[in-house]
This record gives structure tokens, sequence and C-alpha cells, in this order.
């Protein structure tokens, strides 16, 4: 009896300490996420010692590209107002501190398999946070050399020192995560020894998945940072400050202004109809595939499969050129009409306006539809081949088995490409449309995606097309969601 109740309060600390344990690995997790976000934000990087670094140079940047780094610096270090090893000092410090998240991100990854697991989480997080403390002393250093240097050379003005707002900030947060890893190394102990490198499925699936859920962050989410323009009066170079916050003023200029209003009109014109002629058009990739997959020779249908999907890998600028050597003044068609006498002088049927949405529309299906039935084909092989033998035994010919059999099996495939379409009809691309564009078709052509290009980088007004790209966004996830509820609706199912 004594000895059960001396081991069951020996146990008592054991399972308190993994509580703890478990409790502290949730802000452990939140420190490295914030960490894995500063490699990325130019704004907040703690390398930007000086002004001659550019604003849109990161924290991963300077660590890894050196050359990205002295960009503008070429005078002042050949003049001396800047020394070279305050800089590569600068820029080892940034790489150590980026090595040193990195082993932070790994050690978070670790830190959901089980003990041995735990270990070489909270020993990779203890180095990394402590080699990224110590990194950020010499970015100090470096700082400090540059304003020596300077003041020096008296050319404080050209060399811009500067000390970074998030120097403190990230200083601390890199000290709480040495702290955070510290402890957890005291909580969990040592290595046991003939312990496994254990981790359960659940989170080794999502370890798996995580790369390329940090791609959609990086691609995705965090560009979604620059909304942050539609509220200032912001022309490229310039410092975002309250000095040109604006508020509500560019969406309101989108409504009230007149111009705006009619291009916008047109624009979303344009946008529609094309759009609506792709949802149309839709099942052709499925009628393609269908098709496809009943030829017999395998030969043939590799060679039409190939031939149609190639198309997809050529650049709009390459589509153009042929378009261009085919329909062009000097063209196949216009050279072969007049040989024939048919014509007197040749016609450019790309400098005429007419018809420009069925024009975009065959070169946009041209271009995908082999590509795009892929999916349908690879559907095709995952349907039950004795549905198709039951068929066969009840008498059905070839375009039966393909209209009671084949559509029925596709037709998941096709509502979930659907919907996404839908969610979608705002989004044309751009690059097709900007190689087409001329002054007979600039008209009938301008969709919001080349619209929302013209605005920002052509013409620079870069808050309002922030705003029309923010609408954008908005109308696509609440179409997205709109289409989602009404296909439960019909057939009971979502995608999400």
């Amino acid at each position: 009896m004594e000895s059960s109740k001396a081991l069951s309060m020996g146990k008592e600390p054991v399972k308190s300490k993994g509580k703890l344990s478990e409790y502290l690995y949730i802000p452990y997790r939140l420190l490295v996420i914030i960490q894995f976000v500063i490699l990325f934000l130019p704004s907040i990087s703690p390398a930007r010692v000086s002004g001659l670094i550019k604003r849109s140079t990161s924290l991963l940047t300077s660590g890894f590209m050196y050359s990205a780094l002295i960009e503008n610096m070429g005078r002042p270090l050949k003049k001396e107002w800047i020394l070279e090893s305050s800089v590569k000092l600068l820029h080892y410090s940034s790489l150590i501190i980026c090595i040193g998240i990195l082993l932070c991100v790994a050690g978070a990854c670790f830190s959901m398999g089980k003990h041995k697991c735990k270990v070489i989480a909270n020993l990779l997080g203890t180095f990394g946070s402590l080699i990224s403390l110590i990194s950020m002393i010499g970015i100090y250093q470096a700082y400090l050399q540059v304003v020596s240097q300077a003041n020096l050379t008296d050319h404080v003005d050209k060399v811009e020192p500067m000390f970074p707002e998030s120097f403190m900030p990230i200083a601390v947060l890199f000290l709480l995560m040495f702290i955070v890893s510290v402890a957890e190394l005291v909580l969990n102990g040592w290595f046991v020894k003939g312990e496994k490198l254990e981790m359960e499925m659940q989170y080794k699936l999502f370890l798996m998945f995580l790369p390329f859920l940090i791609l959609a962050f990086v691609f995705s989410y965090l560009p979604l940072w620059g909304w942050r323009y539609a509220f200032f009066d912001y022309s490229a170079g310039d410092t975002l400050s309250m000095d040109n916050f604006v508020g509500l003023k560019w969406f309101k200029q989108l409504v009230s202004n007149a111009q705006t209003v009619k291009d916008m009109g047109r624009v979303m014109k344009n946008t529609l109809a094309m759009s609506f002629l792709g949802i149309a058009t839709s099942w052709l990739p499925m009628a393609f595939a269908i098709f496809l997959s009943e030829i017999k020779s395998p030969r043939f249908r590799r060679f039409v499969q190939t031939f149609t999907t190639i198309p997809n890998f050529i650049s709009w600028v390459l589509v153009f050129a042929i378009a261009f050597a085919i329909f062009s003044t000097d063209g196949f068609v216009s050279s072969l009409l007049m040989n024939l006498g048919i014509w007197q002088s040749g016609k450019n049927f790309l400098m005429n306006g007419s018809h420009t949405w069925l024009k975009m529309w065959a070169w946009g299906t041209w271009k995908g539809v082999g590509w795009s039935a892929i999916i349908y084909i690879a559907g095709i092989s995952g349907i039950d081949q004795q549905l198709y033998e039951a068929a066969t035994v009840d008498g059905a010919g070839r375009f039966q088995k393909m209209w009671h059999v084949t559509l029925p099996g596709l037709l998941p495939t096709f509502s979930v490409l659907l919907l996404m379409s839908i969610a979608g009809i705002l989004s044309n691309g751009m690059e097709q449309y900007l190689v087409f564009e001329n002054t007979a078709n600039t008209n009938s052509i301008m969709v919001l995606d080349l619209y929302v290009y013209q605005m920002g980088i052509v013409k620079g007004i870069i808050p309002l097309s922030t705003v029309v790209g923010m609408l954008k966004s908005i109308v696509s996830v609440t179409l997205l969601f709109i289409a989602n509820k009404v296909s439960k609706m019909i057939r009971g199912e979502s995608i999400i």
C-alpha cells in the first residue's frame, strides 16, 4: 500500500510537468510563426540600418542575397562613406538570423512528436533563438559602424543611417523564444536510452501538407498586406505614414468619379461577357476527354492528347506571334487569299475590333482545352469497369454507355470545377489580353485584371488599382460561398 502510494505520488509531478510542457508549446509555436513571417516582411526587417537599403529588402533577402543588399551602395562603398566590412557584418548577421529562425521552425515541427522528438525540438529552438539573439548584436554593431563612418566622412545625408524600429521587439521575440525553449528543455529532460524517434500519423500527414500551406501563405495571403495602400495617397517610392492617410477616399472615387464609373462599367461588361463565355463552354474539356477515351488506337490517342496539351505550355507572347504570322496583313491567310485573287490587298484581322470576345474565347479554348481535359481523363480511368460491362449486358451501345455511365461518373468533377469557375468569374487573367490589345480593340478587350495592371503599373495610380483588386477578391469569395450553397441545396454536395 505504501509503495503504491509513493509510486502514485511520484507520478503526479511527471503528469503536471507533461501538461505544463504541452501548454508551453502553444506560445513556442506562436513565436515560431511570428519569426517566420518576419523573414518575408520588408517593413519590419531589422537589417535596414541605412536609407540606401531598398524598402523592399526583407530579412531573408538581406541574409541570402548580398547583391540586393548593396544594390544602391555602389558609390558610397567606393568613396568609403560606408565600409564594406560593415555591410558584410550586416549580411552575415542577417544570414545567421535566417538560419536561426529556420532551426526554430524545424523545432516547431519536431515538437509534434513524442519525447525524443520534443527533446530535439527544444535543442533546435534553444540553439536557433540563441544564435539569432547574438546575431542581433551583430546588426546593432553594423548600425554603429555605419553611423560612425558616416559622421567621420561627413556624409550622413548620403548614407542615411537609421535604427530599425522593429529591432527591439524582434530582439525581445528571440529572447522569449530562448526562455521558452530552455523551459521546455528542463521540463522534458534529456534523451532516454533506446527511445525511438516517433510521431503520430496525423502529425506526419500535417507536416507533409505544411510546405504547401506555407507556399499558399507566402504567395496568396502575405500579399494581402499590400491592401493597406488603398487607404493612403501613395505613389511608387513614397513612404506610408499618417501624413498621407486618406481613409476611404479612393473607395469613394471609385463610385463618385464619372470617368472611373464609366471605365468600370465597360471593364465589368467585358470581364463578365468573357467569363460567361468560358462558363457556358466549360463542358468542352469534358466532352473532349470522353471522345478521346473512345479512340481505340492507343498510339493515335496518345498523339491527339499530346498534340492538344502542348499549346498550354506555349506562352501567350508566342501565341500572339503565331496569330500574327497567320492573321496579320502579310500573314498566311491574307497572302493565300491575295494569291487566289479573292482579295486585292491584305487585311489585318488582329487590328479588327469586331467579335473580340469570341476571338479571345477561341484562342483561350485552343490553348487550354487539352490541358483541362486531363483531369476528366483521370476521372474516366477511375470509373468502375463493371458498370460498362453491366451496360453492355443490358444492350447499351457506345453512345449510350457514354451518356449513362461515363457522363454521370464525371459530373461530380465537373461540378467542382464549375464552382471554381463561378468563384473566379472576375479573374480572366491578364497576359492574353495584354498581348492582344491594340488601339482597335482596347474598348472590348479591357478586362478587370488588365485594367488593374494599367491603373497601377502603367498610370501609377496604385491606391485605386488596390481598391479594385480588393473588391474583386471580396466578390470572388462571396460568389464561391453562394455557388457552394446552391450546389449543396441542389445536389447535396459542396466543396467547402
